[in-house]
């Protein structure tokens, strides 16, 4: 039967399209051919770049600007999201290796200090009773020590002098002084990534390399870390799943801020009351730029899916494209924007109007059922 109520999720479709882009031009394309049938649009996102513009979207937030540093100390101009007395934000519009210029990342001096900056400029200017913060797109690899020194927190060395939150720095740290950081509200955490601290699967070992950590580095950095953890006594919270996400700022939120670190998409759809939404719908359709066997680790088509599923609601996935090996019964229906008699760059140069057509021709499957 077709479906008179559609749900739209789609999640972004990473270097092309935003999460709200891919609603609209989804919309337009069965509209080609259902001009009738209600669409409610309703983007998700995980921790990852685009989780602040969707929670923002969604919950009717303002934009807020304020004065911050870069992970290599240079000043820009940061935003969050001002929804209610939340604050929703991501480290990477402050810290991100997006914000640095090939050749800059250097791991030893990068610091997460102006995510810090971002965080006390919406508990002082903002009043937020909670902050809620995406942490994927790092160019850190600190624990999260410049996030909690904008906060307050001193690090000192033996002679009780004040240091660098840096990992140049830190090694010489003798004492860590949380007496003047600020009061903070609730902070929750989207991390998407399982990884501890320390370790085989820890921060440096397998993030590092990503953020200019070169192989002669990776001991030195890893004990520098192993320090912080012992000055601070938090091992248990070194250990746990996501501390080392971001560079370790998983770990420092934790350890200097007590932040519960949840997983993106969940706290998104549980944010934006994407159940609801779902059980109001007669199908869904969500999305994203690549489906592969990555869609199954916290990725928002995945739990789109679930929560579709669990709805008895179908569910369709559109994807820009469809690598081998990806699950074959995650989906109803799998819709693919290219195909194998066009270039992946002709492709992306045509994506908006591939996609439109690809949601008419789902459009003219339904319409024939």
């Amino acid at each position: 039967m077709m479906p008179k109520n559609i749900l739209l999720a789609p999640d972004k479709f990473k270097g092309t399209f935003s999460a709200g882009r891919v609603c609209e031009l989804i919309e337009a394309g069965i509209r080609q051919v259902l001009p009738d049938v209600r669409i409610t649009a309703c983007p998700v996102a995980d921790g990852g770049d685009g989780f602040a513009e969707v929670m923002a979207q969604q919950l009717g937030g303002q934009w807020v600007e304020c004065q911050a540093q870069d992970a290599m100390g240079r000043d820009l101009l940061a935003r969050y999201a001002l929804c209610g007395d939340t604050a929703v934000m991501e480290m990477s519009q402050a810290s991100g290796i997006r914000q640095l210029e090939p050749g800059l990342l250097d791991p030893w001096r990068a610091s997460t200090y102006g995510t810090g900056q971002m965080m006390r400029h919406a508990i002082e200017h903002s009043g937020v009773g909670r902050i809620i913060m995406g942490i994927g797109g790092s160019a850190t690899n600190d624990a999260g020590c410049g996030m909690a020194a904008a906060l307050g927190v001193v690090f000192l060395d033996q002679n009780e002098e004040a240091l660098e939150p840096t990992p140049a720095s830190l090694s010489q740290c003798a004492r860590i002084d949380t007496s003047k950081r600020i009061a903070l509200p609730k902070i929750l955490v989207a991390c998407d990534v399982d990884n501890p601290l320390l370790g085989e699967r820890g921060a440096v070992r397998v993030y590092g390399p990503q953020k200019g950590v070169k192989e002669a580095d990776i001991d030195g950095l890893e004990k520098v870390l192993d320090h912080v953890v012992e000055l601070t006594g938090d091992t248990n919270l070194a250990a746990l799943p996501g501390a080392g996400a971001a560079g370790g700022l998983g770990f420092g939120l934790l350890s200097f801020c007590r932040a519960e670190l949840v997983p993106g998409f969940e706290l998104v759809a549980d944010e934006i009351g994407l159940m609801k939404k779902i059980n109001a719908s007669d199908m869904v359709i969500t999305g994203e730029g690549k489906y592969d066997l990555q869609t199954l680790s916290g990725k928002g088509p995945a739990g789109v899916a679930a929560m579709a599923r669990r709805a008895d609601k179908p569910v369709v996935l559109m994807a820009g494209l469809i690598e081998d090996g990806a699950p074959a019964d995650l989906f109803d229906e799998v819709y693919s924007v290219h195909e194998d008699h066009r270039s992946l760059e002709e492709t992306i140069r045509h994506g908006e109007e591939l996609l439109i057509a690809k949601a008419a021709e789902l459009a003219r499957a339904l319409g024939e059922q």
